[in-house]
């Protein structure tokens, strides 16, 4: 961290080394750079769709997994199945999905006489199919999480709402939502700052195009280091990203925290 502070504030050559002390400049530059305002507005869209998503979905897939029903245990396993998935493997099954030629989604359009998209090729749609992607990839752990966490809820709880005649949607809501707040907490927490360090997805997929709409700050940094042997701008690039990140979590603990109940 130190030693990226530290190049952040130099021009470096293509191996790294810093040449010219330009103090804040290389932040400046930045700042400046409407393809930079661009890629940041990006990576917000990218983090608050992916944590919201990973978070709905996680709930519901961990509220039908607490049910007793016949073959529940194959759901399970299934629902948590992503997390033995790496990301390469992940990005050729989603590049099969997307693929504009043999891909499961165009056929299936196809076949139903409905527009076809081009998922990978399209600035809007990109930026969706990056979304479910890194959603499908997030599940399996958010699901376990909160599975655990719902198996820890009192039964007893449950059976002096029904008694007062509480409907299960009011049941989940003012029970069960504030029993796995703490876990909600942490899983939004996590997610939030594995998501604004998405790369590989990004990088199998679309190379942060088309057009850019898909080049997250992460990416950026990758760019312009390891492509363009920018260092000293990308070292600047990864302190920004540090400091967005460490803002956006400090508001989830100072704001989001008080709404969390521990027992």
């Amino acid at each position: 961290m130190l030693k990226t502070l530290y190049l952040s504030l130099f021009l470096t050559n293509n191996v790294g080394r810093p040449t010219v002390f330009v103090g804040l400049k290389n932040y400046g530059t930045l700042l400046a750079s409407s393809a930079y305002r661009a890629s940041f507005q990006a990576t917000l869209i990218y983090v608050f769709s992916v944590v919201v998503l990973t978070l709905t979905v996680g709930v519901l897939l961990a509220q039908a997994a607490v049910q007793k029903l016949a073959g529940i245990r194959w759901f399970r396993t299934i629902f948590s199945a992503t997390m033995g998935v790496s990301v390469s493997v992940a990005a050729i099954f989603w590049l099969f999905i997307f693929s504009p030629s043999v891909g499961l989604l165009d056929q299936l359009a196809a076949s139903l006489h409905l527009p076809v998209i081009n998922w990978l090729t399209t600035p809007g749609w990109a930026m969706v199919a990056i979304i479910v992607s890194t959603v499908w990839m997030n599940l399996g752990f958010t699901f376990l999480i909160l599975f655990g966490a719902l198996q820890m809820v009192p039964t007893t709880l449950y059976d002096a709402a029904a008694v007062e005649g509480a409907s299960p949607r009011y049941q989940f809501l003012h029970v069960t939502l504030p029993m796995i707040s703490p876990t909600l907490f942490f899983t939004a927490t996590v997610t939030l700052i594995g998501a604004f360090k998405s790369f590989g997805l990004i990088d199998l997929m679309t190379a942060g195009g088309p057009n850019n709409a898909t080049n997250l700050m992460v990416y950026q940094v990758y760019r312009d280091a390891f492509l363009t042997g920018n260092y000293g701008q990308a070292s600047a690039e990864s302190m920004i990203l540090a400091v967005v990140i460490a803002g956006l979590t400090w508001v989830q603990f100072k704001f989001l925290e008080k709404r969390v109940t521990y027992e």
